[in-house]
């Protein structure tokens, strides 16, 4: 059963107090797409960074925070966790991995801290990404999001398409 949008909000609020994390939550309509998510609030898709939960053999997860105009490179990925397999979960064991459904994913907040790994196009830039609700964006400087929770900084993305 998903979980209110006000549940996902708190706690992705709380888990950033918990860490010192700045973010900013902004309410927006729901959007059909990636880039009209982006157009409705004002920046290039590139800006919104996709957070996508990945299971390993192992039944562990992991999650990649890709920028939104690309895409996981899969042969990347696996080379930095160094595994042989890896695939995206069905969207009801995401919801089990995280406690979010998709298209609200944050790694802030997460039922559980799996580890993060984010593509390198991403450092140095204030990102927006899923706010643990539906009609929320949530923006931070991903340098502190990095830090935060220690992230594995890598090239994991290739171009869309």
């Amino acid at each position: 059963m998903p979980a209110e949008s006000g549940d996902g909000l708190d706690r992705v609020r709380a888990a950033a107090s918990a860490r010192d994390l700045t973010i900013e939550i902004r309410e927006r309509p729901v959007a059909n797409s990636l880039p009209e998510a982006a157009q409705l609030l004002g920046i290039a898709p590139a800006g919104i960074v996709k957070t996508l939960v990945v299971k390993r053999s192992d039944d562990t997860f992991l999650f990649a925070l890709v920028p939104g105009d690309r895409s996981i490179s899969w042969p990347k990925l696996r080379a930095v966790v160094g595994v042989n397999k890896l695939q995206l979960p069905d969207p009801q064991r995401a919801l089990d991995a995280t406690g979010y459904e998709r298209g609200t994913i944050v790694p802030i907040g997460s039922s559980h801290d799996w580890p993060i790994y984010a593509d390198d196009r991403i450092v140095g830039q204030r990102i927006a990404m899923g706010a643990g609700a539906h009609g929320y964006s949530l923006f931070v400087h991903a340098d502190d999001l990095i830090a935060a929770y220690g992230a594995t900084v890598a090239d994991i993305s290739q171009e869309a398409g």
